[in-house]
């Protein structure tokens, strides 16, 4: 374990959301440090350094902690309450073996169901695949213009502000990331309209999957994950990854890809005060709430309507 660092880290407002789905009900704010755990941290089973906190800071929100690391951590933070925001597989894919060899490990309903949605795209755009490569600080300006508009019409951008980010800071951390060859980008179209986006910057040897999208206009036709078909075998055929990150989070398509998962919490350790105490009963009363009826309605058969009406 890794001794507490000795400089406070800067803490940011966080909100603690009150959410079904994507729909937030209500939130606290809450002044936060967030210690981020890398792919490579959570697959070695890494226990963070938490840095000193500022007075006015109510405590840390730890992502992407090995669920069976979380006792350790939280006997290191001494005398913080520790909350569950979520558990998740934190997904990666291997480079190792080809492209070929990758796709063979796939189930074979997975590779047809492939297979199909990718030749029902074709054919709507004449014959074959119009994916577009983006990677020079040229391409990826006009890979933006274009990916903003798919991201405009998304329900992650619109209920959860999770959308491809059109910021100045964002747009120069994208071109220093092109000038040094540490980012990639894809646009699908479909019968000459852009459908989907994928954008990946790179750290050391790891693609990290960022931002993605989809028209919810093209939703009976996949084209996420064909696009994400596509961007696997450009980064098979470079030969210079060693792997994937999914990030945080569950997803069809993320266990469809990946070669192996680390089973991770997101992990909030909040000083004992009464009304942190107050936050997280409500919190956790409110969650086991949500799953007793989210159970109800997956026994009913009625998840599908679920899903939507959340989604708007």
């Amino acid at each position: 374990m890794n001794a507490m660092r000795d400089v406070a880290a800067e803490a940011q407002p966080v909100r603690l959301k009150f959410e079904i789905g994507a729909r937030t009900l209500l939130a606290v704010r809450r002044s936060l440090v967030r210690v981020p755990l890398t792919l490579a941290e959570a697959r070695r089973g890494a226990v963070p350094a938490l840095p000193p906190l500022d007075r006015a800071a109510d405590g840390y929100s730890v992502t992407s902690l090995p669920e069976d690391r979380m006792a350790a951590l939280a006997a290191a933070a001494g005398g913080m309450l520790p909350f569950v925001r979520q558990r998740y597989t934190r997904y990666h894919l291997d480079f190792v073996g080809g492209f070929d060899a990758w796709l063979a490990g796939l189930s074979s309903n997975a590779r047809q169901g492939l297979k199909r949605k990718a030749k029902r795209i074709a054919g709507a755009s004449g014959g074959q695949l119009d994916v577009r490569r983006f990677r020079t600080a040229e391409e990826l300006a006009a890979f933006h213009s274009e990916a903003r508009a798919i991201s405009a019409t998304t329900y992650q951008e619109r209920l959860l502000g999770s959308g491809l980010p059109n910021g100045a800071e964002f747009l120069e951390v994208m071109r220093a990331l092109a000038a040094a060859d540490q980012v990639r980008a894809w646009l699908l179209y479909i019968a000459g309209e852009p459908a989907a986006y994928l954008y990946c910057p790179i750290q050391g040897e790891t693609v990290i999957y960022a931002h993605v999208g989809h028209d919810p206009r093209f939703n009976d036709w996949s084209p996420g994950a064909v696009l994400q078909l596509e961007a696997m075998q450009d980064l098979f055929g470079e030969g210079r990854f060693a792997a994937f990150d999914f990030t945080e989070g569950e997803g069809q398509h993320k266990r469809q890809f990946a070669t192996g998962g680390v089973a991770c919490v997101d992990l909030l350790l909040l000083r004992p005060t009464l009304g942190n105490r107050a936050v997280m009963a409500a919190l956790g009363g409110f969650n086991g709430a949500v799953a007793v009826v989210k159970r109800a309605v997956q026994g009913a058969g009625l998840s599908g309507f679920a899903k939507r009406l959340r989604r708007g």
